[in-house]
Order: C-alpha cells, then structure tokens, then sequence
C-alpha cells in the first residue's frame, strides 16, 4: 500500500484556500466503526485521545484502518506536550488537533512539537510514519510541507488572543470546541446566552478579517447545524462524533416503533 507520507495533504489544501472539508470524530476504537463511517464520505476522522479510553498502543492500527479506508488520520491529542504529540506522529497521523490553546506561545509549543529541528524541537524516532527506518528522507520533507496542526480554541483567553494564535506559521486553522468554551465563561453548554453567543461571533470576525479558516465541531448528529456553520463561512467541519450517529439513530426508530405498538 502507497504509505501515506508520499502524498500531499488534501487536508492541508483545503484549509489553505478555505475549502469546505467536514470529517468526524471517533471515540470507539475498533476497525468496524472506521470501515462503516468511510461509507458516509468523510474526507478524515478525528481520534479523540482526550476524552476517551484509546490508549496510544491501539492509535497506530486505528490510524492505518483509517487512511486504509480513504480518509486522513487526525488524533486530538489528551494535551499540548512534546510526547503526546510525537507518538502519535511517529505512528502515522496525517495531523494533530491540539486542546486548550490559548496564547501565542502555546500555539508556538505545539508547531514545535510537530515539526524537526530547525523549524521545531520533535525528536526523531523511527516508527511507521517513517516506514519503520526507510522513509525517513521522505517523510521529513512530508512533515515540513503536509502535517496538519489545528489549534482547538475551547477557551476564552484563547478567543481574547486569537489573532495572535493565527500568527503563528504551521498553525494551519482552529476547530472551536463550544462545550469547553462556554464552560470557561462559567456556564457550560449555554451557548443561547448572550456573552457566549458575543465571544462565538469574535472567533467569526476575527478569522475572517485575517483571511484564515474557520473550524468546528457540531456535536449533535443533525445536518442542519452543518449548514447553518456552512453560511456563517465555516469550512472545516467535525460532524458529531460515532457514539451519537449509532444512539441517535437508534433511539429515534425506537421511539417511533413505540408509538406504533
């Protein structure tokens, strides 16, 4: 099989130039979840390492059944730290959504911890990304020009820096995170009131007077919030996550057999 380190990222393309790229997110690890999502049409999936129970010695096969399947393999990592980071590379990821950025220097640490000396700080190893010792060459140059850095905006200092954020080169875009972000304002979920709904609008004003892409994931498994994030000028988008296409699905036909018996 083509490794995936000789291929230019589309990923990386379409954020550059601000094209529409909706992936999901998976928190269930097995080869079956990732086969049947691929038959949806998403472009990626995300590996939740944050909130979930995967573990980094079952990321590398998810990664391989992932871009096995067509798609391109991003990991959120459980946290903005060198090891986190690299381990997930080392085994093959086409990228990484980094949590909690909220400064300049926080998104500067994580472009470091991506890229090889002298842009970063990433240590070398060889492992599958560099086709276990053989590729190395390759996928240095790989990095440099296709790995994908999202910084997860899910804070509000990060939205009160977030034209700082954006400054920093191999930040290729943010994915806002809303639970988080309005959580950090005292109230999570609430997304209705009217200081959350100001500092969501910020990101908005702020991306968009920057020329940058604008990301984020809709949890809900309903593809009118797609839409409505579509015609704000959202164009990298996570729709939902896999435990929600399987039990939404599941408890509305359930629900309207009931109502038949």
């Amino acid at each position: 099989m083509k490794h995936f380190s000789h291929v230019k990222s589309l990923l990386k393309e379409k954020l550059q130039n601000k094209e529409l790229s909706i992936g999901s997110w998976l928190t269930i690890p097995h080869q079956a979840v990732i086969e049947i999502m691929s038959t949806a049409g998403f472009e990626w999936l995300t590996i939740d390492m944050e909130h979930s129970p995967i573990s980094i010695e079952t990321i590398m096969n998810l990664i391989g059944h992932i871009q096995g399947n067509g798609m391109q393999a991003l990991v959120r990592v459980s946290k903005n730290e060198e090891v986190a980071i690299k381990r997930v590379l080392d085994a093959g990821a086409d990228g990484v959504i980094v949590p909690m950025i909220k400064n300049k220097e926080e998104a500067i640490e994580a472009v470091s911890f991506v890229k090889y000396p002298p842009l970063g700080k990433r240590g070398v190893g060889l492992n599958r990304a560099q086709k276990y010792g053989t590729a190395f060459d390759t996928y240095q140059d790989w990095v440099k020009n296709n790995a994908v850095v999202i910084a997860q905006i899910e804070h509000i200092d990060a939205v009160n820096n977030l034209e700082e954020i954006f400054s920093v080169p191999g930040i290729d875009g943010i994915i806002v995170g809303p639970y988080d972000l309005s959580a950090s304002m005292g109230f999570p979920g609430e997304y209705d009131r009217e200081d959350v709904k100001a500092a969501l609008e910020r990101i908005d004003v702020v991306a968009k007077k920057l020329n940058k892409p604008l990301g984020f994931h809709i949890v809900e498994s309903d593809h009118s919030k797609i839409l409505e994030k579509i015609a704000k000028g959202y164009s990298f988008l996570a729709f939902s996550l896999d435990f929600f296409f399987l039990g939404d699905k599941a408890r509305q036909e359930m629900n309207l057999l009931k109502q038949k018996l």
